[in-house]
């Protein structure tokens, strides 16, 4: 899918024109890191908690002011995350905005999964950094998620469907892990095009 940009002539009366852009290029001009970046490729360095607590507020102060940037681009009616390496920050966090409308972000600093159920399911998935395509992704359907807060206290935290799926996503980043190599073997991703011809909302009963 191409995101129609409006521009307008310099002389009056001259008409308007429209540029078609990529939605991978319109991630890109709004400032996330895009695939082939060495930074997606290498786990980010945990926070140093409570002493860098200025640094780590900072940094979930950028991410969130970036999810609101690319809201203004593309609907998320499942949620969406962000981690710091796309936006070139090699730290350990991320946030992530629940699917449920006015529902608070949440904030993982230095986050590590330590329990996972057997039971998993495949579901499409996108990301920011390669925004073209979209990959069918094997996940556990429940995580237990370990993370610091600003205080230094660790604390830990059940998800599960949904919104378990978006924190892997997100942690996976801070690993310098990129869906697709979560993706079966059989498995290519395919283009947004065809997506929005063949994929579903993730659905859990």
């Amino acid at each position: 899918m191409a995101i129609p940009i409006l521009t307008r002539g310099n002389h009056a009366g001259k008409e308007a024109t429209v540029i078609e852009t990529k939605p991978s290029d319109a991630m890109r001009g709004i400032g996330i890191v895009q695939s082939g970046s060495p930074i997606l490729q290498q786990p980010a360095q945990p926070l140093h908690l409570p002493i860098e607590h200025d640094l780590a507020a900072a940094i979930v102060n950028d991410l969130i002011a970036a999810m609101h940037r690319v809201r203004r681009v593309h609907n998320f009616a499942k949620g969406m995350g962000i981690a710091a390496p796309q936006l070139g920050i090699g730290r350990r966090v991320a946030v992530v905005q629940p699917p449920e409308p006015d529902t608070q972000e949440i904030t993982l600093l230095n986050p590590t999964i330590v329990a996972r159920s057997d039971d998993e399911d495949e579901q499409y998935e996108g990301c920011l950094s390669f925004f073209d395509v979209r990959g069918k992704v094997p996940r556990p359907l429940r995580i237990e998620v370990e993370t610091t807060s600003y205080s230094g206290e660790l604390r830990r935290q059940q998800y599960q469907d949904g919104l378990a799926r978006l924190i892997q996503h997100e942690i996976d980043h801070l690993d310098g892990i990129l869906y697709t190599a979560r993706m079966k073997p059989a498995n290519q991703p395919i283009p947004i095009e065809q997506y929005r011809q063949t994929g579903r909302s993730w659905s859990y009963e």
